[in-house]
């Protein structure tokens, strides 16, 4: 009985050290440049190689009109520089919580329209992405406040 004990009281410290470096202040702030770089090499310039050096052993992709995997972010890279190569991606805010970065985005895919207000979220391992979820709200033409989106 008193192994089995120890053996938990060991796996649940085990579980509290792993928390505790997950929320490490200074891997968090690691975490964001490597998000940051992503996006700025991958949506911005468009550039797959540069930005897939940031890819873990896996990407997970939960946007459902985008493929999954490593391949899936370079066809819609293709995708933008084809059908957008103007488009522009400024990030307004940058977040991070534990192995999170969660990114407030202005994306505009042709200069002079409004554009789309998104969310993205990344989740990093060992200081790599390994998933991504985002949500996204078009800008309209008139609010019904003053309030801004950004």
């Amino acid at each position: 009985m008193r192994k089995i004990a120890v053996a938990l009281i060991a796996g649940a410290l085990a579980l509290v050290a792993q928390s505790a470096v997950a929320a490490d202040p200074r891997q968090m702030e690691e975490n964001k440049k490597v998000v940051l770089d992503f996006y700025e090499k991958g949506l911005n310039k468009k550039d797959f190689e540069a930005a897939a050096v940031h890819f873990g052993s896996r990407y997970t992709q939960h946007n459902p009109n985008a493929g999954d995997g490593p391949e899936g972010f370079k066809n819609f890279l293709a995708f933008l520089r084809e059908k957008f190569p103007n488009s522009r991606s400024e990030i307004k805010r940058v977040f991070a919580d534990g192995d999170y970065v969660i990114l407030h985005v202005h994306a505009v895919r042709s200069p002079g329209e409004r554009g789309v207000a998104i969310i993205d979220i990344f989740k990093l391992e060992n200081g790599k992405i390994v998933e991504h979820w985002d949500v996204a709200q078009p800008i309209p033409e008139k609010a019904a406040n003053n309030n801004g989106m950004f």
